[in-house]
């Protein structure tokens, strides 16, 4: 069969993407008889030159009542792959998780760090950009090459005391100083303030531009304020640490229910007792939190072979986990997830505002009510005259305020039914006495359950078998 009556039997489309063809019967018949290298050279003759499925042109061939009744796909292309995105590649491994530091390509790093800090010196490189690579290349089904893909660029953020190279290809420090990253990922080289010893009354209160270091404990009542990390290498009492960077706390927080530690980035302790801790992003303990407050705008992550959290509220946006929560006891623990903790916070302060303008709104409301009838009366002194004018304008702020209140209240009610990446981990065993909260439900276990798994779903919490 030539390609003449080949033309007269079949018509063959091009997708608009050129990354597939199609062939269909312009007409429904039993006579059709061709080879499948006959179809194969009209298929070529029609432009189509690469991705031919020659296996299913001899299909067609064999078998045409059984492809004639619709399109079929004879030629796929093949599309360009994803570029792989640029990073940028610091001297030291920031991660909280993650010890140990990382060595540029040029292996000019000395890792005999005492205690792990990240000093670096003066015009040293601390992070270099890495470029971002091309995909491989696609074709066409009309044998056509299209353009591999770019990855996204990394971009340094910069912080303090750094200097991007001219061609923007590596970062050095600008005095001699300890890496920290900050807020939104910035890189900052902060001086290093460091006692060797006990913050007490010999060396009072402590408010510095960069990273402190305390070789020793924070007793109770004294404050450290860090523009980067806090490193604490023994323990915390009922003291106030905040750090526009991570708190990491050696031998553990026992505060006694005073003061509070408050980090933009993470909180890293041993173990947390009657405290109050607030992370921006993580809370890592290793081995117990016990009758603390704690809150975090991502994890609170109890780990270790004690994992263990009994009693208080601990709050995290995303996740928490633990080995154990509560005790046989059953002391009153709450856990709750699904929106961040500050938003949380806010709320109950909202309503309790709203809650007492309503209650003013009433009073200014029964006052004018009184006030309009003795102008009805024609009895309304100046004074008092005076009073209604000024009581007007009162309830007016009042309405104005209270609508402003009742708007953002619906903005984070809005954010509690985002909860489905929020879930409650327990690798061991959680006792009865808790209090689960996912996002605006909540549900309290009153027996002991065994690797379990809390989360939202179709309007209330479930219980998942939990897989480590």
């Amino acid at each position: 069969m030539d390609d003449q009556l080949l033309d007269s039997y079949l018509r063959i489309q091009i997708a608009a993407d050129k990354q597939s063809a199609f062939l269909t019967f312009s007409k429904i018949t039993d006579e059709f008889d061709s080879s499948a290298e006959q179809l194969e050279r009209f298929v070529r003759s029609k432009g189509i030159t690469y991705g031919i499925r020659k296996e299913l042109l001899a299909e067609i061939c064999n078998n045409v009542l059984a492809y004639c009744k619709e399109q079929t796909v004879i030629a796929v292309g093949q599309s360009p792959s994803e570029g792989k995105d640029g990073y940028i590649r610091l001297i030291y491994d920031l991660s909280e998780r993650e010890q140990r530091p990382a060595q540029l390509e040029d292996g000019t790093v000395d890792f005999k760090e005492v205690n792990q800090l990240k000093n670096v010196k003066r015009g040293q490189i601390i992070a270099e950009r890495i470029e971002a690579q091309y995909g491989t290349t696609g074709m066409t089904v009309t044998g056509e090459e299209v353009p591999a893909k770019l990855g996204k660029q990394a971009r340094f953020k910069i912080g303090k005391n750094v200097v991007v190279s001219g061609d923007d290809s590596a970062m050095y420090a600008t005095i001699d100083g300890l890496i920290t990253m900050t807020d939104k990922d910035k890189i900052n080289v902060f001086p290093v303030y460091e006692v060797n010893g006990d913050v007490d009354y010999k060396t009072g209160n402590i408010d510095f531009v960069g990273t402190v270091v305390i070789r020793g404990n924070v007793l109770s009542g004294f404050r450290i304020k860090a523009a980067g990390d806090i490193r604490i290498i023994g323990g915390v009492e009922g003291a106030e640490l905040e750090s526009e960077g991570s708190i990491e706390i050696v031998g553990g927080i026992m505060a006694g229910n005073k003061g509070h530690v408050k980090a933009q980035k993470n909180v890293k302790s041993s173990f947390i007792q009657d405290g109050n801790v607030i992370a921006g992003e993580d809370v890592l303990v290793s081995q117990s939190i016990m009758h603390s407050n704690v809150r975090a705008g991502r994890s609170v992550i109890c780990s270790g072979a004690k994992g263990l959290i009994v009693g208080g509220v601990i709050q995290a946006a995303d996740l928490v986990f633990a080995r154990v929560i509560g005790n046989t006891m059953s002391t009153a623990t709450t856990v709750e997830v699904g929106v961040r903790p500050e938003f949380r916070a806010e709320l109950m302060e909202l309503r309790s505002k709203l809650k007492q303008n309503n209650e003013s709104l009433d009073k200014t409301e029964k006052a004018l009510t009184i006030l309009d009838q003795l102008a009805a009366a024609g009895q309304l002194t100046e004074d008092k005259m005076a009073l209604r004018i000024k009581l007007g304008a009162t309830k007016r702020l009042a309405v104005g305020e209270n609508e402003g209140l009742r708007e953002r209240i619906l903005e984070i009610e809005k954010t509690l039914e985002d909860t489905d990446r929020a879930k409650v981990d327990v690798s061991h065993t959680i006792y009865g006495g808790i209090k689960i909260v996912v996002g605006r439900y909540t549900r309290y276990l009153k027996d002991p359950v065994q690797r379990v798994s809390f989360r939202y779903s179709e309007g209330d919490i479930v219980q998942l078998p939990f897989f480590s």
